[in-house]
């Protein structure tokens, strides 16, 4: 399991620049959504004047050809974008009706998100082939997966100290248990950070550990 930090994060955005891969990066980073969550998302599930986003579909590549599913779980949610992705997003939906006419397409609320030039769905195969391309020419960051977006997401949000509730919401996990059993490798820095506000609390300097 590779993390992002929040600065590499913001850099790996940067370096993808206007590529079609940004768009499925953008939605991984931000919400922890999973790559087949990310490609089945259609414009009805974004409503940008609530910032909101409801993940209820996966996008499945099988021998027979794709197929749309529900989540994993079979549990529909709906997670809240952060101020940049709803910006991003506004000129993602705006650029996008604009390259679909030249194609003769019109967008529609059940318009896929992430597609290709000609409105048809990106498979989960092209966008993992695509990322990691990418990401290996990129110095300064380590041997990517496009999961480890997902777990960039969810591991900025514990060390952020966010609820782990709200962290298992936004994720999709079936139980809070689940969610801090995966990212056990975060407790530690948090258990440093509850000690110091402790500390902070009863207005004493934190000794270093010896």
């Amino acid at each position: 399991m590779v993390a992002l930090t929040s600065e590499q994060s913001t850099f790996l955005l940067d370096a993808l620049g206007e590529d079609p891969v940004r768009w499925p990066v953008l939605i991984a980073l931000a919400t922890g959504a999973r790559r087949g969550e990310t490609l089945a998302l259609r414009w009805r599930h974004i409503d940008l004047d609530r910032g909101t986003m409801r993940i209820a579909e996966s996008l499945e590549q099988t021998a027979r050809g794709l197929r749309f599913k529900p989540p994993k779980n079979n549990r529909s949610r709906v997670v809240v974008l952060p101020a940049f992705a709803i910006e991003e997003l506004r000129r993602r939906k705006k650029e996008q009706a604009e390259e679909l006419l030249r194609c003769g397409v019109r967008q529609s609320q059940d318009t896929l998100l992430c597609t290709r030039q000609d409105g048809e769905p990106v498979t989960p195969v092209q966008l993992t082939h695509r990322f990691t391309r990418l990401t290996a020419k990129l110095e300064g960051l380590p041997k990517l997966r496009f999961h480890d977006l997902r777990h960039s997401h969810a591991t900025q949000l514990l060390l952020a100290g966010v609820h782990p509730r709200i962290a298992q919401e936004r994720l999709g996990h079936s139980t809070v248990s689940l969610t801090l059993d995966l990212y056990s490798h975060v407790t530690g820095a948090m258990q440093e950070d509850a000690a110091a506000k402790i500390n902070a609390a009863f207005g004493r300097p934190r000794k270093p550990a010896r």
